[in-house]
């Protein structure tokens, strides 16, 4: 099996942790995993603001970068989410049915991280070892577009000297939203405070998700606070053993 990393745009330029901790999870898992160098963003941020035209570009990149793989795996719920179920529908509006055929062949293979390992590899217990207090924060795109349910969870409960805990409220949503934070950003940081304040209410060290992209809110709002919580990337997690402990600060090199 061809197995590919697809690292994303975020990870790729500001939290490169978290595609590197996927790296490492697969390759303890037996893994061989590629890195096609011509994969770019998957066009969500275009997708979202109704620039549909634009986007075909990125489906027509992550067509060409991916197609001979058997599945991509990335760390992120978010870009899963657009490339499933949004690369069809841009390439059906670009009038390109070379396009359209192929993003339907390609979608099904890509899978966020906690679904390839629980649904593909049939593994929940990694190799982990993260002896801190956690709270796992479900982000919308893995819950509500991917339903992901409670994979990430299934995985976090195999991690050795990891002590979860509930979040309150776990299912609202943070207030990044992509492009939502920048045109609402008084309503974005009215829901962030919200979630971060449900996470320091469990005693956890550490707030964890499936997407660096609400880490970085809630890891805005948390550093600002001075509050002492730090965010990691579920794939940080899974990656840290005893010998290799994760540095529990937001996922920057």
């Amino acid at each position: 099996m061809r197995v590919a990393l697809f690292a994303t745009c975020l990870g790729d330029t500001a939290f490169p942790a978290a595609p590197k901790a996927t790296v490492q999870v697969l390759e303890r898992l037996g893994v061989e995993v590629a890195f096609p160098p011509g994969q770019t963003c998957c066009g969500q941020m275009h997708t979202n603001t109704g620039y549909r035209r634009q986007a075909a570009s990125s489906v027509r990149a992550f067509v060409d970068a991916f197609d001979d793989c058997d599945a991509v795996v990335a760390p992120s719920g978010s870009c899963v989410g657009s490339v499933r179920h949004q690369h069809p529908e841009v390439a059906d509006a670009s009038g390109d049915r070379g396009l359209a055929r192929a993003a339907r062949e390609v979608a099904p293979r890509v899978h966020e991280l906690s679904e390839f390992l629980v649904d593909q590899l049939g593994v929940t217990d990694v190799g982990a070892h993260f002896p801190h207090r956690v709270t796992y924060h479900p982000t919308c795109h893995s819950t509500r577009i991917l339903r992901v349910g409670d994979k990430p969870l299934q995985l976090l409960r195999q991690v050795r000297a990891l002590d979860l805990v509930e979040l309150p409220a776990a299912e609202q949503c943070c207030g990044f939203g992509g492009t939502f934070a920048l045109k609402n950003a008084d309503v974005s940081v009215a829901m962030g405070t919200d979630k971060v304040r449900h996470a320091q209410e469990t005693g956890a060290e550490v707030l964890c998700a499936g997407d660096s992209s609400c880490l970085m809110h809630l890891g805005g709002l948390l550093s600002r606070q001075r509050s002492g919580m730090r965010v990691l990337h579920l794939a940080e997690i899974l990656a840290a053993t005893e010998n290799e402990p994760a540095v529990a600060g937001g996922g920057r090199p």
